[in-house]
């Protein structure tokens, strides 16, 4: 199957013009995939300033908000950028400034749909960090939040998800009728990796993918098979005698796969939170032997803050951490010299300029054809 580019896109007749609006939090990423809509669409002959609608979400001095679009969107197919993890965002209750949860981004969300609903043509959600995700599964008297927001989402008129590195791609099944898109970024991560530092070698005697548990089996295996390298894993040893923060205590990282003696280790996940976890991995791994760990997380949290890591890097136990764009960053670790920053918003412009179009998204989801162009260019 041959590439979509976007010039393809444009030549092609629209759903319905093509609005962006941005929830509160959200407005880097979708400024971002804005500039390269605006571009693409110059370069097929359609000039605009930009395709983003002003919004808002004003909230009264009691705390309870409201959703405002500023613009008609009649007939529009439009799509809706929320970042459920961005905490930066604040409000003032009774004089007190709250911090934003994924709760009150995803009920900003729904303000927003509810603005548009009747009158837009279309409705399409890019929500990269789902909301609710780690919590995927019932192990006894739970709830499942993010099966329960799809729904939501579908009843109230979304036809599109788009995702990124869903913490279980099985939440899809909530919503059997509706299009869910989950993206994985592994192009964007190996190509701004070996931009950070082109020495580093792929071949499966210096270069291994380890996955740091059972739960990031799939994504290392990914990386491993269009690397062409060998894969190792651990699994969790955990306590199930206690629970602590809501979770039984990770006793022991067990080790299975080859050896990583003198080679280039590249762990993946899907979150960084605290960090313990991958920092455990990477002393783990730094004790057999490996040469360089790099830890790959495409939503980059640092929920502990970075000293950890700072002194994990001094320490050469780490060497690089890659994370992308598609959640809120503090501003210290854009600084950081181990820290990659990868940028996804041409990515998930990609993925808006199809679906506008109803145009194929198969060959933007497998990008293997680029990731097999990197690697031959380097050879």
């Amino acid at each position: 199957m041959s590439v979509i580019t976007p010039k393809d896109c444009f030549h092609q007749p629209q759903v319905a013009d093509l609005r962006l609006i941005a929830c509160p939090g959200a407005e880097e990423l979708t400024n971002l995939i804005d500039k390269h809509l605006v571009r693409w669409a110059s370069e097929a002959g359609y000039q605009t300033d930009s395709f983003i609608i002003e919004s808002a979400c004003p909230r009264f001095q009691s705390g309870d908000a409201k959703g405002l679009v500023k613009e008609s969107v009649r007939g529009d197919d439009i799509f809706i950028v929320v970042d459920p993890g961005n905490y930066s965002v604040t409000y003032k209750l009774f004089n007190y400034e709250n911090h934003l949860s994924p709760d009150d981004h995803f009920a900003n969300l729904k303000r927003l749909i509810q603005a548009v609903a009747g009158k837009a043509h279309r409705v399409s959600v890019i929500m990269p960090s789902l909301y609710g995700g780690r919590q995927h599964r019932r192990v006894s008297r739970e709830s499942l939040d993010c099966a329960v927001a799809l729904q939501e989402l579908q009843a109230m008129g979304v036809k599109n998800i788009i995702t990124f590195d869903a913490h279980d791609p099985r939440l899809m099944n909530a919503v059997p009728l509706m299009s869910f898109d989950n993206a994985m970024p592994t192009y964007q991560v190996l190509k701004n990796l070996l931009k950070k530092n082109p020495e580093i070698s792929f071949d499966k005697d210096k270069f291994i993918v380890v996955s740091p548990d059972e739960g990031a089996m799939s994504r290392n295996m990914y990386f491993s098979s269009v690397l062409g390298c060998n894969l190792g894993m651990f699994y969790k040893r955990r306590d199930y005698t206690r629970v602590v923060n809501g979770r039984n205590p990770i006793v022991a990282h067990e080790y299975l796969g080859d050896s990583v003696e003198g080679k280039t280790v590249f762990v993946a996940d899907d979150i960084i939170a605290s960090g313990e976890s991958m920092l455990e991995v990477a002393t783990n791994l730094k004790e057999r032997g490996a040469k360089r760990i790099i830890a790959n997380a495409t939503f980059p949290l640092f929920t502990s803050g970075l000293e950890k890591f700072d002194k994990a890097v001094a320490d050469g136990i780490l060497d690089y951490v890659t994370g992308t764009n598609l959640t809120y960053r503090m501003p210290e670790l854009l600084t950081r010299d181990w820290y990659v920053d990868v940028d996804v918003s041409k990515y998930a412009a990609y993925f808006v300029v199809a679906l506008n179009h109803d145009m194929s998204v198969s060959s933007i989801i497998d990008p293997i054809k680029k990731i097999e162009a990197l690697l031959a260019s380097r050879k």
